[in-house]
């Protein structure tokens, strides 16, 4: 029980800092996706090193079998980084939290399109219903009339619903390499690689960051790095599908951040898609956890 708690706090923690890092981005504007992208993942680096180091599984965390998956895996979650970190420019952090929520309904229907796993019931019905959330969230948007304002917002929707998606094909991705890779190796490289591709975009126009903004951008790094150590370490102390429902506490930190940063009020329309998204995910954890519980 103890050991389960400590993962719990763990799993808490660290996507407190996700959205904390996610709310540093948001709050500097005006460096460019890519830059910010290169920051979050250099300043990550040193973090995910000492934590290596301090666990002795630097020698591996170097080591990979499949540079192939890497670098796909490397490649889809860096976009998948980006198009988020883009998505915070148009919408309050609550409404991006909630469409990311979205990420495991969509790896359903990927396996099922990819992989060939069935779509039984319950996993229809949960389907049904976060799609149904994201109608919920989409539809002021579609048919306001407000100078384009809307307009521009739904263009962030589908931003972050896209990035969604990439997170979701990094997921499955992460299923065939979880057989050969180490958790370890597979945050190493990744971070090393979304590093480089944030920097390839250098020619097309960073900008000098001013000292608030440096400090905002290394502090993305450091929060960035320390969350994915504590997520991974949360798997050591209890199964996925116990952590699973408590992902969702990232909702209550995006809450928190958005109205006392940014003065960002939920509407209803958000908060009630935002609940049929929540729903949807916890009936999908739930099934898998209990896939799990009569394979073994």
């Amino acid at each position: 029980m103890k050991s389960s708690l400590r993962g719990i706090v763990m799993i808490v923690t660290a996507v407190g800092l996700f959205t904390a890092m996610g709310g540093l981005i948001k709050a500097i504007p005006r460096v460019p996706v890519g830059e910010a992208v290169f920051f979050r993942s250099a300043f990550a680096l040193p973090v995910i090193v000492l934590w290596l180091s301090v666990r002795r599984e630097f020698r591996v965390g170097i080591r990979m079998t499949h540079r192939r998956l890497h670098l796909l895996r490397g490649i889809l979650g860096t976009a998948a980084m980006a198009l988020n970190f883009l998505g915070l420019r148009y919408l309050p952090m609550p409404e991006v939290t909630a469409l990311r929520f979205v990420t495991p309904i969509l790896v359903l229907v990927f396996a099922a399109l990819f992989l060939g796993e069935r779509f039984r019931l319950v996993r229809l019905g949960a389907v049904f219903t976060g799609l149904c959330g994201v109608l919920i969230i989409l539809w002021p948007r579609l048919f306001a009339d407000d100078g384009g304002t809307e307009q521009i917002r739904l263009l962030g929707v589908m931003i972050v619903l896209t990035s969604a998606a990439i997170t979701a094909l990094g997921q499955i991705t992460l299923k065939h390499m979880a057989a050969t890779e180490s958790p370890a190796a597979i945050v190493f490289w990744y971070s090393l690689m979304a590093m480089f591709l944030g920097l390839v975009t250098l020619p097309l126009g960073w900008v000098w960051p001013s000292p608030r903004e440096t400090v905002f951008l290394i502090g993305a790094g450091l929060l960035g790095g320390a969350g994915q150590m504590l997520l991974s370490a949360s798997y050591r102390y209890a199964d996925a599908g116990a952590l699973a429902p408590f992902t969702y506490a990232t909702m209550i930190w995006a809450l928190l951040i958005g109205y006392f940063a940014f003065g960002e009020t939920p509407t209803i329309p958000m908060m009630s898609g935002a609940l049929l998204i929540i729903i949807a995910g916890l009936i999908i954890a739930a099934r898998e956890r209990q896939k799990k519980q009569r394979e073994s």
